[in-house]
């Protein structure tokens, strides 16, 4: 009797536990319902810092942005165990994501950005263009093609792993539940550079960390007179994204570059006109203000002076 009631209750700590179950009809089963895990459809990653490019206030005026490369410099491998594997730890995509962001912010309505890391494939097949209409005798020529007045320069320039680690755990007549953390970090870094002068006009770095959490059950137990042993696991683990943290910081450096530029005059932000924004420029207006004392004695002066231009006037 009392191993059913074991039994039955460890059933039920497993139902409603922190695991969840795959469904016995493989990955090609769409019936997920509660803890039955199956495939997922396809989905548009939509990440707080993108609605925050997203819902940006549009351009006066779009610069004409290049991106060139925005390369992993980190070094760092995947970690299996103790070892190293061939993989890097972060995507080699990155460049696709900033364009991505700066496509993003404001809805399309912030930059112009031209095509640079393919620009082999754009001009080769422009080249074709050319000749084939040389070939039937066309006169419609291609327009020329359009030129940055600002690069975003940059990369990946951090992955650490570890910099945070811990944990808890409890466990009672042989029944027991755990729970562990890991928190790693990866650091962005952007700069914007003037194509007429080469000077760096805008420099940004953001970071983002990225946690994995493990969290189990056990029993361990004998029971009937400690003759038959009950022994049961359960337990999962789930890792934050590192793809999705790194887009995640690179638009926050996007987000924060387009703030700098504001600040510094590079470009204006049409920002709604609101009660907020009105009581802070007149905030700021009388804060800047020259305040000037004038005593009751000045102002007595001042007053008999203007009446007697006046009636000098007047005569």
């Amino acid at each position: 009797m009392n191993i059913k009631i074991v039994i039955g209750a460890v059933g039920l700590l497993l139902m409603s536990g922190c695991a969840s179950m795959v469904s016995p009809g493989g990955v090609s089963d769409r019936n997920c319902v509660g803890f039955i895990e199956c495939a997922e459809e396809p989905k548009t990653i939509e990440l707080p810092t993108h609605e925050k490019l997203l819902g940006l206030p549009p351009a006066v005026e779009k610069p004409v942005i290049a991106v060139y490369k925005f390369l992993d410099k980190t070094g760092q491998r995947k970690q299996k165990g103790d070892a190293a594997m061939f993989s890097t730890a972060v995507s080699q995509g990155s460049e696709t994501m900033l364009i991505d962001a700066l496509k993003t912010a404001g809805d399309g309505t912030w930059f112009r950005v031209v095509e640079r890391v393919g620009v082999d494939h754009l001009t080769r097949e422009r080249q074709i263009v050319r000749s084939t209409r040389e070939s039937y005798g066309e006169e419609k020529k291609l327009a020329p093609l359009l030129f940055a007045g600002i690069i975003l320069e940059g990369g990946i320039i951090g992955y650490d792993t570890n910099i945070e680690t811990g944990g808890r755990g409890a466990r009672y007549l042989g029944i027991g539940a755990q729970q562990a953390y890991r928190r790693d970090i990866v650091v962005v870094h952007l700069r914007a550079v003037s194509v007429l002068t080469g000077e760096i006009i805008l420099n940004v770095q953001t970071s983002k960390t990225i946690l994995s959490v493990a969290q189990g059950f056990d029993v361990f137990r004998f029971v009937e007179m400690d003759t038959q042993l009950v022994e049961v696991e359960d337990g999962m683990t789930e890792n934050e994204s590192v793809t999705r943290s790194v887009r995640s910081a690179i638009e926050a450096a996007v987000y924060e570059l387009i703030l700098q530029g504001d600040e510094r005059g590079f470009w204006t932000i049409q920002w709604p006109v609101t009660k907020e924004r009105i009581a802070d420029e007149v905030e700021e207006i009388i804060h800047s203000a020259e305040i000037v004392v004038v005593t009751e004695e000045e102002n007595n002066n001042n007053n008999n002076n203007e009446e007697n231009k006046n009636e000098e006037n007047i005569e």
